[in-house]
């Protein structure tokens, strides 16, 4: 990280993720003389970590997968000045009918790690969350790390904090340059949860990838992303 860049950039894992998923995009990062840095929640072998911003920067963007926007703290969002949310919601469970499957998943996925198939479940999760992709082009992640009894204590809050969610994170701020990047083929985030993050961001840019899948597995995204960035978030 460089303490003295003018632009920051804080990088949020999704559920079951970890701030592995970010190294592919520091290197570039560090070459346009930019900083990043990110937020951990500690499911797997790594202690939980709020991110916060340098005081050297100005320009400060906060790029964000799946449930990771929720995962900032409020203090974070209220002082970001651009906003990149990678296949996520503003409410994960769309309402009446169309949430029931979602809900009765979320149901599942809990009495599961209540019941100790933590393993089992994570690597059902992840393989829908990386297809149509393989699981092996996966960065490292809580998984092969193993899940101590905390980390799965975590993974518990955050399904209830998934299941919660309702709206934009509390402190985003008004009038931002944001950019959306959805996966048509996303088996975790509903379309009409996409659509509703639409809605909360009629200005904002979109990028709609037909070809992927919830976690995004293309490595010409990191550096796709940074130009936007440079170019709209001026």
């Amino acid at each position: 990280m460089n303490p003295h860049s003018s632009t920051h950039l804080i990088g949020m894992h999704g559920w079951a993720g970890d701030h592995h998923s970010w190294h592919p995009w520091v290197e570039q990062t560090q070459q346009r003389g930019w900083s990043f840095s990110w937020g951990e929640r500690g499911y797997g072998a790594s202690s939980p970590l709020d991110p916060q911003w340098p005081k050297a920067s100005h320009r400060r963007i906060v790029i964000a997968h799946s449930l990771g926007p929720h995962l900032i703290p409020a203090e974070v969002w209220r002082t970001a000045t651009g906003a990149v949310l990678l296949a996520s919601f503003s409410r994960f469970l769309p309402e009446g009918r169309a949430g029931r499957p979602l809900q009765a998943a979320v149901r599942s996925m809990r009495q599961r790690l209540e019941a100790g198939e933590v393993n089992a479940l994570l690597h059902d999760f992840l393989a829908q969350a990386a297809a149509p992709q393989s699981t092996a082009l996966l960065p490292e992640g809580p998984l092969e790390q193993g899940i101590s009894a905390e980390g799965v204590h975590r993974l518990l809050d955050d399904l209830t904090r998934l299941e919660r969610t309702a709206g934009l994170p509390e402190g985003f701020p008004a009038g931002i340059p944001v950019l959306l990047v959805e996966a048509e083929q996303d088996r975790i985030v509903a379309p009409a949860s996409r659509e509703q993050l639409r809605q909360e961001f009629p200005q904002a840019t979109v990028w709609s990838r037909p070809d992927l899948g919830h976690c995004l597995l293309d490595p010409s995204l990191p550096a796709a992303v940074l130009s936007w960035i440079a170019d709209a978030c001026a």
